[in-house]
């Protein structure tokens, strides 16, 4: 079986570097005033009557498929997308972002194609890039890395933090473009180590490459999500499935669980993948699987929502909260059951 951790990223060693950086930054919470606690997809701070949204993140390995089709367009858009999806899940409206790319050595070429795609994607998402540093580290460095620090605005009294979920809800999910930018180590190690499938292979029932599905940019959810904001439909959780996949819903509200019986079938790369000895466990803790994002709302208002979503992108009801609490149980494209 080829798992995460063959491929060189270890989740459990991650949550644990990650548990010590927190244990001994929370206390700088306390300095001002915070609204949303550590672990949240993005952090408020209060300001007045309006809460500051952050969030960070960068492009991860997905750049290594880019090097490999020498086309770096569009790894510019992941970046974006991957910070205002975030900046999103509490509600707030993406403003701004300055990026951050370190390179081993200055090309000039490159990074004119990576400023196409940040361009693009702030056009997507509808904000400014106020500014950036670029760093040439030789020695720490190998080709290039590239992240995004975003900011976004939201009324204190619109804040959503997941706090009001509650048994009966319902889920509802909206279509990722395919891997997005999570997960590419895995992908890379069942593809093209364990299956000796070429980047330029066709993907059985897409009509692209496995370099074209690999890098096909993250899906940008500012417009619909924006707009189901705007209709005052209760909204009660936003969740960017990312890095752990469905396990991402844990982060909202830890006194419920959620059933997920109704996914749609996911895009040919995720079955590709698949096909490479990975077991179907690992595929949903480690990929999107066909969705990339969540709204969870009350039933009396799912319908509404689906309506509004509708003219943007595609969306389905997927699944329910129930009563057991920090569990995640889907209903996989392969009609097994796994709980997390």
């Amino acid at each position: 079986m080829v798992t995460y951790s063959d491929s060189g990223v270890d989740i459990s060693l991650e949550e644990a570097t990650v548990l010590e950086l927190a244990s001994k930054l929370k206390p700088t919470l306390k300095n001002r005033d915070i609204i949303t606690e550590s672990g949240h997809f993005a952090a408020l701070v209060k300001l007045g009557d309006k809460g500051i949204a952050m969030s960070t993140d960068g492009v991860g390995s997905k750049i290594l498929i880019a090097k490999m089709m020498n086309k770096y367009d569009t790894v510019g858009i992941d970046c974006i997308a991957m910070v205002v999806n975030d900046l999103l899940c509490v509600g707030a409206e993406p403003i701004a972002l300055v990026d951050y790319l370190a390179v081993e050595k200055p090309d000039p070429e490159i990074a004119s194609q990576i400023a196409d795609g940040l361009a693009r994607g702030a056009e997507l998402s509808n904000i400014a890039i106020i500014g950036g540093e670029t760093a040439s580290l030789p020695e720490i460095v190998k080709d290039f890395d590239l992240a995004g620090t975003g900011i976004g605005f939201v009324d204190l009294d619109k804040v959503i933090a997941g706090d009001e979920i509650a048994e009966g809800d319902e889920l509802i999910g909206i279509a990722s473009s395919g891997i997005h930018s999570n997960g590419l180590s895995l992908a890379r190690k069942a593809l093209f180590e364990k299956g000796k499938i070429s980047i330029l292979d066709p993907v059985p029932g897409s009509g692209n490459t496995v370099g074209e599905e690999l890098l096909k940019p993250t899906e940008i959810y500012v417009k619909p999500i924006m707009e189901v904001l705007k209709q005052d439909l209760n909204l009660k959780g936003l969740v960017h499935i990312t890095g752990g996949g469905f396990n991402n819903l844990k982060r909202l509200n830890k006194n419920v669980g959620f059933e997920i019986d109704n996914l749609p079938d996911p895009q040919p790369i995720f079955k590709l993948i698949y096909q490479q000895d990975v077991e179907l466990e690992e595929m949903y803790t480690v990929f999107n699987m066909g969705i990339g994002f969540v709204i969870i709302v009350s039933p009396q208002y799912s319908d509404k929502v689906i309506e509004v979503l509708s003219n943007y992108c595609n969306a389905y009801k997927i699944g329910k909260v129930n009563s057991n609490k920090e569990t995640v149980q889907i209903k996989t494209f392969e009609d097994v059951t796994i709980n997390y």
